[in-house]
């Protein structure tokens, strides 16, 4: 796993011994580009990486130059991996704050917002019900952690059903890579 672009481009990134399943290359090279599309360039986004897992999402976002990014995660050997990659891209310098929340995604989105953000990503495991990830998301149009233009991803499995999204959200697209499916939707509040 390595950062795609930007200031730490080319970094390798360590990954949490087998209780996470990290989003390919394939796929997060796919994931920014949609969102360069969507937003132009990353400066002044403010982003969150729900079930941070390595924390590729979330460190590829501060490398492309997101202002803030924020990332949810509890298990301890996760939060380590994080930690570790987060001072590997700190040696690039990139200019946004980074911080990492180390509880669950359910809590995090069940208390009030302090932040909103442009774009959210979610990736649970894959054996976590549909229902309660509609439930997550659902809390962050609910508990006001959406600016007025975000885009949310889910990754599922593609041998699962369908996403569905909740009210306020309208679906985009989604695509397909391998074992996993990412599905897009805008905030429709």
């Amino acid at each position: 796993m390595r950062i795609i672009a930007g200031v730490a481009k080319g970094r390798t990134l360590g990954s949490v011994a087998g209780s996470t399943r990290p989003t390919s290359d394939r796929a997060r090279e796919a994931l920014f580009s949609s969102l360069a599309s969507e937003f132009g360039d990353f400066l002044g986004l403010h982003i969150l990486d729900l079930f941070g897992g390595s924390g590729a999402i979330a460190l590829e976002a501060l490398s492309r130059g997101a202002s803030t990014v924020h990332v949810v995660e509890s298990e301890f050997e996760a939060q380590k991996t994080i930690q570790n990659n987060y001072e590997l891209v700190q040696r690039n310098q990139p200019a946004g704050d980074f911080h990492l929340y180390s509880m669950s995604a359910q809590r995090f989105v069940s208390e009030s917002a302090k932040e909103k953000y442009h774009f959210v990503y979610i990736d649970p495991p894959f054996d976590l019900d549909d229902s309660e990830v509609e439930d997550i998301v659902s809390k962050l149009h609910i508990a006001g952690f959406l600016k007025s233009d975000a885009m949310v991803a889910v990754e599922r499995t593609t041998r699962g059903s369908k996403f569905s999204w909740p009210d306020g959200f309208t679906p985009l697209r989604q695509r397909k890579y391998g074992a996993a499916t990412i599905y897009f939707g805008n905030y429709a509040p």
